[in-house]
């Protein structure tokens, strides 16, 4: 289910009800989600500047994954 499609499906009883989901949804779509075309990084993340120590970390973590199975690989065939 799409994002904006809660708010649309949500009953509204208060008046500040559908501002309160419009905002939740918006801190969501900007804090949580992440965007293809943002290189898979929030909204937010791009914004404060974080975006590239984000990538470099993501890049660390995935060499050393491919390091540590090449070596699980190499021990189990050994």
């Amino acid at each position: 289910m799409r994002v904006w499609n809660w708010v649309r499906l949500e009953n509204s009883f208060l008046p500040g009800g559908l501002e309160a989901q419009t905002e939740a949804v918006v801190a969501h779509d900007s804090h949580r989600r992440y965007h293809e075309n943002l290189d898979d990084l929030t909204p937010a993340d791009v914004s404060f500047g974080r975006g590239q120590a984000i990538l470099k970390q993501r890049k660390r973590i995935k060499r050393q994954t491919i390091q540590s199975r090449r070596l699980q690989h190499q021990r189990q065939v050994a």
